[in-house]
């Protein structure tokens, strides 16, 4: 069986991720997330609120079981946040730790706990995928938390991607930039003030010009990248490549 364990799978991407890799019966997906929306007898949920740092470290036993049977082994950190939308200087300091708890903190523990759980099996395929944003790599007003988290999630990725090839595991690690996707993250930046956030109208545009993608089609992406991972023209990558 193929296993994948999927973060922020109540909703979203992670959400049509989920059911598309569940439309095959060899595939098995643990769902990581505050909320269970999937019923299904290949799927099981595990409830973690990623704002919750102590209750995340006390439960991460419980995702990465030993999955005997594993042809092939998934960590998808997909869970995100964006987080109040402001200028630093204006904005509340607890927000940026919130931020990089959930995009940056969390995903780490997370990856952590994989490779020290399953790095060293022999005969399986193993995977980390971390959704990033293309804020990682360009500063954009009114995002400062979000732009350096995601920025943060491409060097960890690079930097397990080293790691893992000096140690000759086989784990591959990706940081995964998904493109413009039609979820309640959209729905959050477009209402945000034109005075914090220079660029909403483009935003805006986006959604009534038709330029925001499915979850559904941006998974179908996804999957293959798992599939082929040859394709990706480097750690950090894009759904374009594919």
């Amino acid at each position: 069986m193929n296993h994948y364990i999927i973060t922020g799978a109540s909703r979203g991407l992670g959400k049509a991720l989920a059911e598309a890799l569940l439309e095959d019966e060899n595939n098995c997906v643990v769902g990581v997330s505050r909320n269970n929306t999937i019923n299904h007898p290949r799927y099981r949920h595990q409830p973690l609120d990623f704002s919750d740092i102590a209750g995340v470290e006390h439960n991460l036993h419980k995702v990465f079981t030993p999955f005997d049977n594993a042809q092939k082994l998934v960590l998808v950190n997909n869970a995100g946040v964006i987080g109040e939308i402001g200028y630093m200087g204006q904005s509340k300091s607890e927000h940026f730790e919130f931020v990089f708890d959930v995009n940056v903190i969390v995903p780490a523990m997370l990856m952590n706990m994989f490779l020290q759980s399953y790095q060293h099996r022999q005969a399986v395929d193993k995977m980390v995928v971390n959704i990033s944003s293309g804020a990682g790599q360009r500063p954009i007003d009114g995002w400062a938390a979000y732009c350096a988290s995601k920025a943060a999630l491409d060097m960890l990725s690079q930097t397990a991607q080293l790691e893992q090839e000096q140690l000759g595991t086989g784990v591959r690690v990706f940081s995964l930039t998904p493109g413009l996707i039609d979820t309640e993250m959209q729905e959050q930046i477009r209402e945000a003030d034109a005075d914090q956030f220079s660029s909403v109208q483009q935003f805006r545009d986006y959604k009534e010009t038709g330029a925001l993608v499915s979850p559904k089609e941006v998974s179908q992406k996804i999957i293959r990248l798992m599939e082929e991972p040859n394709l990706a023209r480097g750690v950090v990558c894009s759904v374009r490549d594919f």
